[in-house]
């Protein structure tokens, strides 16, 4: 673990349970050990901060690749982001992703790749369904409720606001056998959406 991580991690906790009154369940769907994919919806740019934060185990995500610059860069090198070029089939971001499951790490997707707009799960790109059927990891669903009101589209100041995050049971991949291999990544994508989807209901009945 990085020195910022080690002493960034236990302060952020109080800070971010006092301001946003952080609800986390289902933590222990996340494998204690191996790979896994943690995807979730994505309706504001604190997704990944508090996933970062609150998953019970180091995270590494893709950030796209103009964010590595300067101090950004660094903070994000340090938190075990790596640059994916957005709008292409990135081959060196998926072969680290790839290498970062088969070493036992997890790591952070947002299937659609942009923040929707209505809190819902959108449509999703198959690069997910790609990476965790190349290295043979499952796929946990997650939920985010509440991160719109905390950092919304548009805004850039962070305001005060009830989070839930909830992990879902994962998802085998290992299970989708039937079809080609393109009609096993398309079911694998759609069940993935319907598993977030499901999820946000089930945090929203919280």
């Amino acid at each position: 673990m990085s020195l910022f991580a080690k002493v960034i991690r236990p302060l952020a906790w109080p800070v971010f349970m006092a301001a946003f009154r952080v609800r986390v369940v289902g933590r222990e769907n996340v494998p204690e050990t191996g790979g896994a994919i943690l995807a979730g919806n994505h309706v504001s740019y604190m997704d990944p901060v508090l996933l970062w934060e609150f998953a019970p185990r180091r995270v590494h995500f893709m950030a796209k690749s103009e964010l590595f610059k300067g101090l950004i860069g660094w903070i994000l090198q340090e938190a075990y982001a790596f640059p994916v070029v957005r709008g292409s089939a990135d081959r060196t971001a998926i072969t680290t992703a790839t290498k970062l499951l088969e070493d036992g790490e997890l790591v952070g997707v947002f299937p659609e790749g942009t923040r929707s707009q209505d809190g819902e799960a959108g449509e999703a790109h198959g690069g997910v369904s790609f990476i965790a059927m190349r290295a043979g990891a499952p796929v946990v669903p997650v939920a985010f409720i509440g991160t719109d009101r905390v950092l919304p589209r548009g805004q850039k100041f962070v305001r005060p606001a009830r989070v839930t995050i909830k992990f879902g049971e994962p998802i085998d991949t290992a299970s989708f056998t039937e079809g080609s291999r393109k009609e096993r990544m398309d079911a694998l994508t759609r069940t993935i959406m319907k598993r977030i989807g499901e999820e946000l209901e089930a945090a929203r009945r919280l």
